[in-house]
Parts: structure tokens; sequence; C-alpha cells
């Protein structure tokens, strides 16, 4: 790497800085604060293979690790010159959110493809154990219906492809020609395309009706509520998406309100754009 100024970009769950025309991401080890430790071999794996399918996403340059008293792993990447999609919409228009809502439909059209499975963690039985439900506030009727749902929930191997899975505004880059790259890989799952559609819809375009109509084009109210109603409840961010999206989540107490909410923000949000 070259030998100039470090940067400090926006940190997730990593740490995250700026040399030159490249991007350096220090993985937490496990052992450290919530001993998560996130995997690195997910994320070089999302990256590679986006970079295989000519996905607008940054270039993986190198890979490694350092030790001292922790296992240290980092990733070395070229910088995408753009601003977050949160940043960069105060100055969009109507149709420049269309153009974004398309290009996002490209992105995610190359990149939710079949795939070897490359993770261990399974996305039901993973939100089974999932804590963070009733640490956001949903109360235990809605957290009853929502195991229940998941223990009758099955996905055939067949329908599984590759999802980067955090498709969030933070996770957008564009830049001043509207070209549109996505960050951020270490989440990724080995589950169904509506499950990335699912989010994208909810957590990265909040139902906005021009980003939408970019990304489904023509699309029905009913069928946006279904996509949500199969693949939020066990999404790994679902329960932040529903709790951005409807305050307070206590009265989120059954599947059938959550519909119902569903359906009325969806609406709200096509009237308001007309």
């Amino acid at each position: 790497m070259p030998f100039e100024k470090i940067e400090n970009l926006k940190p997730g769950t990593n740490a995250v800085f700026k040399i030159g025309d490249y991007v350096l991401k220090i993985f937490v080890p496990a052992g450290i604060g919530d001993g998560y430790g996130t995997n690195i071999d997910v994320e070089i794996f999302g990256m590679r293979f986006a970079n295989e399918r000519k996905v607008p996403a940054p270039k993986l340059i190198a890979w490694g690790e350092f030790s001292d008293k922790y296992r240290f792993q980092y990733m070395i990447m070229e910088y995408i010159n753009g601003k977050t999609l949160d940043e960069a919409e105060k100055y969009l228009s109507y149709n420049d959110k269309v153009t974004i809502g398309k290009k996002v439909r490209e992105i995610t059209d190359k990149l939710n493809a079949p795939c070897e499975n490359f993770t261990s963690v399974d996305a039901i039985e993973h939100s089974k154990n999932d804590g963070e439900w009733a640490a956001c506030g949903f109360p235990p009727s809605f957290l009853k219906e929502r195991l229940e749902y998941l223990n009758t929930l099955k996905i055939e191997n067949r329908d599984k492809v590759y999802c980067q899975c955090d498709f969030h505004a933070e996770n957008v880059l564009v830049d001043k020609d509207l070209n549109v790259y996505l960050i951020d890989f270490a989440d990724a799952m080995y589950v169904p395309k509506e499950y990335e559609k699912a989010y994208v819809a909810s957590a990265l375009f909040c139902f906005e009706k021009p980003y939408m109509t970019g990304f489904f084009g023509d699309y029905k109210t009913e069928e946006i509520v279904e996509l949500c109603m199969t693949y939020l409840p066990f999404h790994a961010w679902g329960h932040s998406t529903l709790a951005g999206n409807f305050k307070p989540v206590s009265e989120i107490t059954s599947f059938k309100v959550m519909r119902e909410k569903l359906r009325e923000l969806i609406e709200k949000e096509k009237a308001a754009n007309n």
C-alpha cells in the first residue's frame, strides 16, 4: 500500500480506513466486545463473487492477518468515490431515484445467482434464536407467532442463491453520474433471492415509490406485502427494519397487524409520490 495519509471512513462493525486510492478494513476479532468476530471468509467469497459477476463493487486487492494479543484479519480493496445513498438522497430528483432503483435491480439480478454454499449459517435456524426481536420490543404474542411460522418454514436448496443481505443505504454508494456501487459483503447468506428483495424494498427504499418503480416496475401493493410477510420474519435484519418503519413495534401484536401496517405504509408511500 502507498505511504499516504490515513483517513477514517464511516465504520460499521469493523474499523475502516482510506489510504490513498485504497480502503483498509480491519475486522473485530472474536473475544473483543460481544465476542462475535466477523467471518472474513464470507466477505472474501462475496467480493470475489461480485467481482467475477461484474457487479459494481470495490475490487478486492489483498487480505491477510496479524496477531498480538488477538488475531486481527484485514482486507484491502479499491476506494469508490461516491456518497452513501442516505447522504446523496437530498440531492436526488424523482427520476434520479427511479434510475437508482433500476441500477440496484441490475445489481441484484447479477449478484443473486446460484453458487456453492459459502456459509455454515442456516438463516431460519439462526433467526429462531435471535434475541434481537425481543430486545426491539416486539410483544410476546408476535414473538410466539413468528417462532411458529419459522418452525413450519422450509427452503429447498435449489431455491438458494448468493444474497448480500445488508442492502441498506450506508452500503450503497452513488457517484456524481448516478452510478451505483455495493459495499460490505460480511453478512451474506445462502438464501432465496426474494430474501434480498424484501430487504431492499423495506430497508433500502423504505417503500418510496420512485425507487420501488425503478426496481420492481409496475408493482402491486399485495405482492410487496406478501414478499415482506414471507421473508422479513426470518431476515437477519428483519427486526430493525420493522422497528425503523413502524413505531412503536409493541403495536405489532400479530402477523395480521404486521400485514395491515405494511399495506398501509406501502399505499401511503405510493400516494405521497403521485
